[in-house]
């Protein structure tokens, strides 16, 4: 994969930035109520932004059924869950499913309308709150969104979750990462500083062609939790 260049801005750095003003002093509960309530991402299908729709999860649908089966994973945390709109196309058979998410609504109709045996959703904070035991962490299109120091809190809370595996959303060809206020967005790839990831143990390109395939590099990488261990 050839290096990319300049990035078109994303939709929801163009909408974050239009709304800026109306998060001034809001926190990250209520940041994240407000994206939310507004379908700020501008996603047409689901508040949960482009990257939530059936046709941007098409190679990561598939891909991540494969890695869950490769290993073996019996108990999945997928934290931020969204609206559960793309999930509830992956085949879970056999996978005790946890979702979480900081918004409230979110999980009460996640509750309502997807509910069942095996299948829970839990209202959670990725930054502060004691996670539920899984196998796996899928932590997809949350990272992007969140301060650098925020980042910081919320590995350092995964950490400690006893999770051996973290699969998390990073960009594979860009060259450094810059910091934001929590609720906008910017790509990462945490293989570079200040993160400094090692090489994950495996990948799943996205296949995201948003911004006429500026994203292309977009993946979801599989890491061991115990390492990745701050500098």
């Amino acid at each position: 994969m050839r290096p990319l260049r300049q990035r078109r801005p994303a939709l929801a750095q163009l909408r974050f930035d239009e709304r800026r003003a109306a998060f001034a002093g809001l926190p990250l509960n209520e940041r994240f109520a407000l994206i939310h309530r507004t379908n700020l991402w501008g996603a047409v299908e689901t508040p949960s932004g482009l990257g939530s729709e059936i046709s941007a999860t098409t190679q990561i649908r598939s891909g991540l059924q494969t890695l869950l089966d490769r290993y073996r994973i019996r108990r999945l945390l997928d934290l931020p869950c969204g609206v559960f709109g793309w999930m509830a196309a992956v085949d879970l058979t056999g996978i005790d499913y946890i979702g979480g998410d900081i918004v409230t609504d979110v999980v009460a109709a996640n509750r309502a309308k997807h509910g069942a045996p095996g299948r829970d959703f839990m209202q959670m904070d990725l930054l502060e709150d004691a996670l539920p035991q899984a196998d796996l962490v899928l932590c997809r299109d949350c990272l992007v969104h969140l301060s650098f120091a925020n980042i910081d809190r919320a590995l350092a809370n995964l950490r400690g979750c006893g999770a051996r595996y973290l699969l998390t959303t990073t960009f594979l060809d860009l060259p450094d990462n810059g910091d934001i206020e929590d609720g906008d967005w910017r790509p990462l790839n945490l293989q570079v500083a200040p993160f400094k990831f090692p090489a994950p143990i495996e990948t799943l390109l996205e296949g995201c062609e948003e911004a006429g395939g500026d994203y292309r590099d977009k993946a979801l990488a599989l890491w061991y939790l115990d390492d990745l261990v701050p500098e």
